[in-house]
């Protein structure tokens, strides 16, 4: 580390920053193709939503939430620098990133819950011995056999359906974040002149 450069980023925040992105990718592509890859990319996520949480809250300064959680007020009048040309400086997450952070871990969340109820309803999973959803099908599956109506394919189908679209509609808006976010790095490293995707690797940003 130079002089002129200030430590911000950890090692663990680093980590789990890439693979994140390599892991929401692998999941995001495989949706249809590859059941298995996308199942297993989606535990890794689980894991590493719930470190982040966690780190969040014993980590070192700049990977505390309460380091870069403002309130609204100064949400409001970071953006008011930013539509100025001039914004704030924060050494960690500004004020608009920090809500972005939070809301990017509450929408993966989501996520992944909704893709663990679905993959359940398939009678897979840890969730799949509490799923109500998968259960009542499988309580009634001697019934619709006996009766010859397909009922227990029927009622999977539509467990499995009703998970997966919440499933796919958090992962697209999960997606819209993800672009918001890149669209934000751009707009805050032009104008500070820094380049935050090298200080994402490094770990480290302009003192001044």
């Amino acid at each position: 580390m130079s002089q002129n450069t200030i430590k911000v980023w950890d090692p663990l925040v680093r980590i789990f920053h890439w693979s994140l992105v390599v892991f929401f990718t692998i999941a995001f592509l495989t949706g249809e193709e590859a059941e298995s890859l996308h199942v297993y990319a989606g535990y890794v996520v689980i894991g590493l939503v719930i470190f982040r949480i966690l780190w969040g809250f014993i980590g070192p300064e700049h990977a505390r939430f309460k380091d870069f959680v403002f309130g609204p007020d100064k949400v409001i009048q970071y953006l008011k620098s930013l539509a100025s040309g001039s914004p704030q400086r924060y050494v960690g997450h500004n004020p608009a990133g920090g809500y972005m952070v939070v809301l990017m871990l509450a929408t993966l969340l989501v996520v992944t819950f909704t893709g663990l109820k679905a993959y359940a309803a398939e009678g897979h999973g840890p969730l799949a011995a509490n799923a109500e959803i998968s259960v009542i099908p499988i309580a009634k599956a001697v019934e619709g056999d006996r009766k010859g109506n397909g009922a227990v394919e029927r009622g999977k189908n539509k467990g499995e359906k009703y998970w997966e679209e919440i499933h796919e509609a958090a992962s697209n808006f999960m997606l819209g974040l993800i672009v918001l976010h890149i669209l934000g790095v751009i707009v805050y490293s032009k104008l500070h002149k820094e380049n935050l995707v090298k200080a994402m690797i490094t770990g480290e940003k302009d003192s001044e």
